[in-house]
């Protein structure tokens, strides 16, 4: 049974084994994430190169996503490693704090006093602690604990609403996005950005290194999820993550469902990707089945439309990371197939003003109408079947591509399957024989099949799909 739904699996210490990650990609997984907030550019590498063996071993499509760090929102160490923080109690966050005390911490993030004002609310530790903010007194800000609890070394800072100023790429990120280059990347992360500007800046920087990734922008700011953010953001971007953990904690978590559906629905209607992440299956770091909640969270992200369903902590230090894959698979399938097929209503929404993209819209179109067995995208891009993963026909899409950089960046698109075909010279039957033979071979469609085929002439020009075909497999094999 295909799974129209991808899976990304972040690697970690549970995962950087050769045969673990070898049983995880024959599990499912199509891309993995490498998390730049930890570990040295050396283990990146490492593990890219790792990943990129396993693939060619198991003749599976899996993309690499390299995941920015962004900016350290924190505050510092504490001189015990940790202090207990107790309701009412007057706690200080010192920017010139070296060593925090049970009286204040120190922040990483030094421009917070002049980011917050009396008034202001603090979350730490993902909301777990909440803080009010009294006064700020130069470098210090004054809190009073509205929610204690355990505060320890590093812990992460929101605050309620947003309004932070902290760019989106540090020099951090700046380094980490050359490696990403060096890596070959097939996707690159951006965390927190508030503005297309920040992910313009990000391509530029990724293209001036040489890199060719898609650009992703995980969207994890109150700030980024207003209708003119959110569109400003998706023009300068191939596709968002839905980031869950930081964006539950800014806006409230009650408010995440429903802005999940509305940026799932907006990225597909933008021609963007999505994923959906954080926690969807959280239990699974200590057990080896989910809970009924986590079922039902995947299921709905499905239903939702998204692209991929995301594992984090699950997999890069959980106990079960080959189940939690097994599990995200058996649940996308079982969602996927209850899911109504409405094509003719998507259409009455839809405006074509390219000819590739008209294309790729009759070609859906027909697919679904005659009911053909697949539908085969001759793509130098990955354009066209970029645009036809965007309406679901119940036809499966396969990007048949001469680019090896176009056949792992769709490793990420819902509803398509990449296969490499050579181009055989310019002659426009020959390569339509070519691709039938790829999806024969490949046990996708037999003699007798009917399938639709879209192709650009002139053959091999990047944007020129012009031509659709309807094709009966093996037909001209017997004229």
């Amino acid at each position: 049974m295909l799974r129209s739904t991808k899976i990304v699996a972040t690697l970690g210490p549970a995962s950087s084994d050769p045969a673990m990650l070898e049983r995880m990609v024959r599990a499912g997984v199509d891309v993995v994430r490498l998390n730049f907030s930890h570990g040295s550019a050396d283990d990146h590498l490492a593990r890219a190169a790792l990943v990129k063996e396993i693939s060619r071993k198991t003749g599976r499509t899996v993309g690499i996503m390299c995941d920015l760090q962004g900016p350290k929102i924190r505050v510092g160490k504490f001189r015990d490693g940790k202090v207990m923080l107790v309701k009412g109690q007057k706690f200080i966050l010192d920017a010139g704090c070296e060593l925090g005390d049970g009286e204040r911490a120190g922040l990483d993030y030094k421009e917070l006093p002049r980011d917050v004002a009396a008034g202001a609310v603090l979350l730490l530790d993902d909301g777990k602690i909440v803080l009010d903010v009294a006064a700020v007194r130069g470098e210090e800000v004054h809190t009073t604990v509205r929610h204690g609890g355990v505060l320890s070394n590093n812990k992460g800072i929101n605050r309620q609403g947003g309004g932070l100023t902290a760019p989106a790429l540090t020099p951090k990120d700046i380094d980490d996005i050359r490696t990403a280059a060096k890596i070959n990347a097939d996707y690159l992360a951006v965390s927190f950005p508030k503005t297309g500007a920040d992910m313009y800046m990000a391509r530029e920087l990724l293209r001036a290194s040489g890199g060719k990734a898609f650009l992703i922008a995980k969207i994890e700011r109150a700030e980024a999820v207003t209708n003119a953010a959110l569109l400003d953001i998706m023009n300068a971007c191939d596709g968002i993550m839905v980031a869950r953990g930081d964006l539950a904690v800014e806006v409230g978590d009650a408010s995440v469902p429903a802005l999940q559906k509305k940026m799932i629905r907006l990225a597909r209607e933008n021609n963007k990707l999505t994923i959906t992440a954080t926690q969807m299956m959280e239990s699974m770091i200590a057990s080896p089945v989910p809970t009924r909640a986590e079922v039902s969270d995947v299921a709905n992200a499905v239903l939702d439309g998204t692209d991929a369903v995301m594992l984090s902590a699950e997999s890069a230090s959980g106990k079960y990371p080959v189940e939690a894959i097994e599990a995200m698979d058996r649940i996308c399938i079982e969602a996927e197939q209850s899911h109504p097929v409405s094509l003719d209503q998507e259409f009455l929404n839809r405006v074509f003003t390219r000819v590739d993209q008209s294309i790729a819209m009759a070609g859906l179109f027909t697919a679904f109408h005659l009911k053909v067995k697949a539908i085969a995208t001759l793509t130098e891009s990955g354009s066209t079947a970029l645009w036809m993963s965007r309406l679901n026909c119940g036809v499966p899409i396969y990007a048949l591509t001469s680019q090896t950089a176009t056949r792992y960046r769709c490793s990420l698109l819902r509803d398509v399957y990449p296969l490499m075909v050579k181009y055989v010279g310019h002659d426009r039957e020959e390569l339509l024989a070519e691709a039938e033979k790829v999806l024969v071979d490949n046990g996708v469609v037999k003699d007798g099949d009917l399938i639709v085929l879209t192709i650009g002439e002139p053959i091999g020009k990047s944007g020129g799909t012009n031509t659709m075909k309807i094709v009966k497999v093996g037909e001209h094999r017997r004229k």
